[in-house]
């Protein structure tokens, strides 16, 4: 048994497909299936079943890839606490963060840790928050930027900074000789939002209750964008209008689009950094925080 052989277990029982698995453990499928069938064959037993359309861990496969996963972060662990007694610096740092925050916030994080550590190789990850979730719990990723509440065992968070939400419409619209807009106005409005499990989507409609009952006693819809930029073009092209973080304002055409802050208390998320608690590289972490809190990105 080796820790290949573990990774590659574990790395079949997320994907499911021996094709992805192997591509994505950079061997052929042909070297994958063979290690798997020989760790079987050492343990006597069946870690998957096997079909020709899909792959399915077995019951107790599930108990041997957890047991897997869990060696495999202690080996992480070993090989971090090895680095650990070297410069904390110097070694490359696996920085994830959502959709809604890594493309606003990595072009000013980047230079500026960069400037202070620059023998330090940054790895960067956009996803949605389950899948850093796992990426972080699994050694894959050391650290992740995602919106509170986020909660993990073993995983410390820190908040970075908060963040108000903005209303963001086409440049005729009637409420642009508003100040502000009321939360409560949404619900009359075609409304353009990001599809199902982006978090702000999620953060967007609890902090403004009334969209959650527009479909019974509203008239405006509601249409999906892929990322908070189409969002911005499908605005200026007139289709309805949106809700943005105010670190997504900072490059609109205003002559397109006028943007309007809400009414106090405004709505507003908090941006934090995630990392596991076993990660050995403490100036790493410390050297992310205050790079990050210092260049929080302004509208």
């Amino acid at each position: 048994m080796t820790l290949t052989e573990l990774k590659y277990i574990v790395t079949l029982a997320q994907e499911k497909h021996f094709g992805r698995a192997a591509e994505k453990c950079f061997v052929s499928q042909p070297t994958l299936s063979v290690a798997i069938k020989k760790l079987e064959s050492e343990l006597d037993i069946a870690i998957f079943e096997r079909s020709k359309s899909s792959v399915a861990v077995t019951p107790m496969g599930e108990r041997i890839v957890a047991q897997a996963q869990r060696v495999l972060e202690e080996a992480r662990t070993i090989r971090e606490l090895a680095n650990a007694g070297k410069d904390q610096l110097s070694s490359p740092l696996k920085i994830g963060a959502i959709f809604t925050i890594g493309p606003y916030l990595f072009p000013h994080l980047v230079p500026q840790i960069h400037q202070r550590a620059p023998t330090m190789p940054l790895y960067l990850e956009e996803n949605y928050t389950g899948v850093l979730r796992r990426q972080l719990r699994d050694g894959e990723l050391d650290a992740i930027i995602v919106a509170l509440p986020f909660t993990e065992p073993d995983v410390l968070t820190r908040p970075l900074y908060d963040e108000n939400f903005v209303v963001v419409m086409p440049k005729n619209h009637p409420w642009k000789n508003q100040e502000t807009i009321e939360p409560e106005q949404l619900a009359d409005e075609d409304l353009l939002m990001l599809g199902e499990g982006h978090c702000f989507r999620d953060q967007v409609f609890e902090h403004c209750p009334a969209l959650a009952r527009r479909h019974h006693t509203r008239l405006g819809s509601v249409t999906e964008g892929s990322s908070l930029e189409t969002l911005k073009y499908m605005v200026a092209s007139g289709l309805g209008i949106t809700v943005l973080p105010e670190s997504a304002v900072s490059n609109l055409d205003l002559n397109l689009v006028i943007t309007r802050p809400f009414a106090s208390p405004a709505p507003y998320r908090t941006v934090a950094l995630a990392w596991r608690a076993s990660f050995p590289r403490g100036q790493a972490v410390d050297l992310l925080l205050d790079t990050a809190r210092q260049c929080r990105v302004q509208p």
